[in-house]
């Protein structure tokens, strides 16, 4: 575990008040980051599809942990001590009856609420699920009604503590981007290079990296990377979701290959002031989508933004989490939610440009968590 025992007790303790007013019985998760919120438990073993994970949380006391058998030695190092496990993969009852019998007994007949909403998944074959439901019957699985979803958006000092570092983290990589990129590498080996770089300099892992490089602006952000070498006027832009103790930084720094046009310079500088009206919109109480607005207000001088439909969103556990800033989602922003800031726009010629940075938002107003990007872009070679 990454924190003490007393974070993940009282994000426990959190969640049954909240159950306890929608009249729930048991809280049912079964994703990777919901699993680390609660309990601490952080494994690699989640990229096996085969495997299936399920915590159950009662309406009073500690969860319980239903897993593959796999998994109990680490679990037992959380704050989880009822440990149920079967040898899995079984193909005719990979843990369902398990499971069944565990929400059956601590649910006392009242709904088991599960994430149901946007940016959720129950992490179980359709298959497992339908026989699941029928093994409950007659308790219902419900929507949580956003329990999950309000506890994880703000984060305690210490989440944040964690995304500041990890934010440095790839701060001293996106300083070292000159060792790795220069004309004629490429971008395969740029995107290669900055993955080592970000390990060297502290990520435990690096599970998202986009970015591109094209004459006058990149096409597209979230391409993987090719042979195509880099060439003297192209814009480079490394996109960055590096992780250390489970939490995630995202933003993204651009650079000039040997020169640049005054377009591309103006661009960058437009991007650059964008971001920091976002970051003087974002307020405890303001909506998401009055963030939205403010950086729009900037690009607007330069023509439309470059259609992504939003420019920024929540981080923490997951790389990208709720809510977005986009013209249309109202949710009030509070202190404690960490957010990105990711303007972006599309120059006359077609090309685009995308800045992004990390924030915390306090009572005062927005705490910067990546470290500040160059004013004006930064040419490499």
């Amino acid at each position: 575990m990454v924190f003490p025992k007393t974070e993940y007790l009282a994000r426990v303790h959190a969640a049954q008040q909240a159950m306890a007013q929608h009249g729930f019985g048991a809280l049912w998760i079964s994703t990777e980051a919901e699993f680390r919120y609660f309990t601490g438990y952080m494994t690699k073993f989640w990229e096996s599809p085969c495997r299936p994970w399920y915590l159950v949380i009662p309406a009073s006391g500690l969860p319980i942990a239903v897993i593959p058998g796999i998994g109990a030695a680490l679990m037992a190092k959380t704050i989880v001590q009822d440990i149920r496990t079967w040898a899995a993969p079984d193909p005719v009852d990979d843990g369902v009856s398990l499971l069944a019998d565990c929400l059956t007994e601590v649910a006392n007949g009242a709904p088991i609420a599960t994430p149901s909403g946007q940016q959720s998944l129950i992490r179980m074959p359709l298959n497992d699920l339908t026989a699941l439901q029928r093994k409950i019957a007659p308790l219902r699985l419900v929507d949580d009604a956003g329990i999950v979803r309000s506890l994880r958006m703000v984060k305690s000092t210490a989440e944040i503590e964690k995304i500041r570092t990890i934010c440095g983290v790839a701060g001293r990589a996106f300083d070292r981007v000159g060792e790795i990129a220069a004309p004629g590498v490429s971008l395969r080996r740029v995107f290669g290079g900055f993955q080592s770089l970000c390990l060297q300099e502290g990520a435990d892992w690096v599970p998202y990296l986009a970015g591109g490089a094209g004459a006058g602006g990149y096409d597209d952000v979230i391409s993987p990377a090719d042979d195509t070498p880099l060439a003297a006027g192209d814009v480079l832009m490394l996109d960055t979701g590096a992780m250390r103790d489970g939490y995630f930084c995202d933003y993204d720094r651009n650079f000039a290959i040997g020169h640049a046009s005054d377009q591309v310079k103006d661009g960058y500088k437009l991007l650059i002031e964008a971001t920091a009206a976002g970051a003087d919109a974002l307020r405890d109480g303001v909506r998401a989508c009055d963030v939205f607005a403010a950086m729009h207000r900037v690009l607007a001088r330069m023509g439309d933004e470059s259609g992504v439909g939003r420019m920024g969103h929540g981080l923490g556990l997951q790389l990208t989490e709720w809510p977005s800033l986009n013209a249309s989602d109202e949710t009030p922003l509070r202190a404690g939610m960490v957010m990105t800031l990711e303007p972006s726009l599309t120059l006359p010629g077609g090309g685009v440009l995308v800045h992004e940075d990390n924030y915390a938002i306090t009572t005062s107003g927005a705490d910067k968590l990546s470290p500040d990007a160059a004013p004006e872009l930064p040419i490499i070679g």
